[in-house]
């Protein structure tokens, strides 16, 4: 899986290809058949995909961003620019799940000179895919990719985060034979398998939370929607023994109830 070129233009598609020659002709048949036949997702067909004010390398074995979830990038923001003035040390964020490192990268623009990111991933394909976006940005001194199962990498921080957000696999098992073929057919069932009620990584992150951010550090997770947020609030709020505070469920650009945050006590 190549990455592509340095330019910022998105990968598979050169205008030499683009040209009226046969091969160029054919270059876009083939295209064509990957997309519409094949039902290939466009995204990597061309090898990238824009999201927020990003064009980001994405390939098979990684999960398409997807718009909703710029909205946690604007999360963290406000949080950076409320915490704005207070102490002198620095800051240390994380992203579990990374992916693509779309989040990691975006975080990486608006945590501040003391803030940093590490972000995790199981995938070997998701970290080197994640190593490059933060490189091709300019992020190898602000954001730090490594690769390890959710909280496993990082021990040296446990207890020390100023933030922590996840976009983790939340469909339902039972759900993945319905979803539409350019999803399940591609996309890697490592980032979508949810367990049997979805639940299963965002029960596990809400519990590692308690231990892995600082007194006082936020978190966000995005959810499936409305009855999972819903049930994540009521987790939090009574199972975890008043361990966090100000917890709620917040909307995404449809109006779904589509991320749960709130801080450490």
């Amino acid at each position: 899986m190549a990455p592509p070129g340095r330019d910022g233009r998105c990968g598979s598609i050169s205008k030499s290809r683009l040209g009226p020659s046969e091969s160029g002709l054919g270059d876009l048949y083939g295209l064509w058949r990957e997309r519409v036949l094949e039902r290939r997702p466009f995204q990597y067909v061309v090898g990238c995909e824009h999201w927020r004010d990003l064009v980001l390398w994405v390939g098979e074995g990684v999960l398409i961003p997807r718009p909703e979830t710029e909205v946690v990038v604007d999360l963290v923001r406000e949080v950076v620019i409320g915490r704005s003035g207070r102490g002198d040390g620095e800051e240390v964020w994380a992203d579990l799940g990374t992916g693509s490192g779309a989040i990691a990268v975006g975080m990486g623009g608006v945590v501040g000179e003391r803030g940093r990111v590490v972000a995790t991933d199981l995938s070997e394909v998701a970290v080197e895919v994640a190593r490059f976006n933060v490189e091709r940005y300019g992020l190898k001194d602000k954001v730090q990719i490594r690769q390890g199962s959710w909280f496993e990498p990082l021990e040296d921080v446990k207890g020390k985060l100023t933030g922590l957000v996840s976009n983790p696999p939340y469909i339902p098992s039972r759900n993945l034979p319905g979803l539409q073929a350019e999803v399940g057919r591609y996309e890697p069932k490592l980032a979508l398998d949810g367990g049997e009620s979805g639940m299963d990584h965002l029960i596990h992150l809400c519990e590692g939370s308690v231990s892995y951010l600082k007194p006082g550090g936020f978190f966000a997770f995005e959810t499936n929607g409305d009855e999972q947020s819903e049930f994540l609030v009521d987790f939090m709020v009574s199972k975890l023994e008043n361990r966090f505070r100000d917890v709620k469920a917040v909307a995404d650009f449809a109006g779904i109830k589509r991320f749960v945050t709130g801080f450490c006590s």
